[in-house]
């Protein structure tokens, strides 16, 4: 009886001390910058097909619309002709659409922008560490950032009934100067 006990809260005890050793694990693992809206946006600095880097940062004062999808993707298919769209009709006011790939493999990126190209800035984060910072949940996800770097809005998934809102948000944060 006495052994039976003194097991049984050995594994009460271990198993305490491994979900603590968990709970400490995820916190750990959860972004720092806590991607929602009202937090500054987490910096980043990444090529473009050129090789040009292409920071946050540098896009300081502009409003940003940071786009992270992949191949896969079948809604990133629908969306980047739409982000083309406002990047052609917003740009001159300040606005920026910068699209984040996330294949490991940049020739899949390629195979997807053969067939829908995009007419804004895209950049490639194979590490992934980028949308990680973000939290992103699922592709595309869509991060709206200010010109002083806040972030306005999140959007995961694209689907075409949400265009009107998505444009007048990002109509709103342009024209608030």
């Amino acid at each position: 009886m006495r052994n039976n006990l003194a097991s049984a809260m050995f594994a009460v005890s271990m198993w305490q001390r491994i979900g603590a050793v968990l709970a400490v694990a995820w916190l750990a693992a959860s972004p720092a910058w806590g991607a929602a809206p009202g937090a500054p946006a987490p910096p980043f600095a990444l090529a473009d097909d050129a090789g040009t880097t292409v920071s946050l940062a540098a896009l300081r004062g502009r409003v940003v619309y940071v786009d992270f999808w992949a191949s896969w993707c079948t809604p990133c298919r629908l969306s980047f002709p739409w982000m083309g769209e406002m990047q052609r009709k917003y740009g001159a006011q300040g606005f920026t659409v910068v699209a984040v790939n996330v294949d490991k493999r940049k020739e899949d990126a390629a195979r997807f922008l053969a067939l829908t190209p995009g007419a804004f800035t895209i950049v490639y984060d194979p590490s992934g560490a980028v949308p990680a910072a973000y939290d992103v949940k699922g592709m595309p996800t869509s991060y709206l950032v200010d010109r002083r770097g806040t972030i306005v809005s999140v959007d995961t998934g694209f689907r075409d009934d949400a265009k009107a809102g998505l444009e007048a948000r990002i109509r709103a944060v342009v024209e608030a100067r």
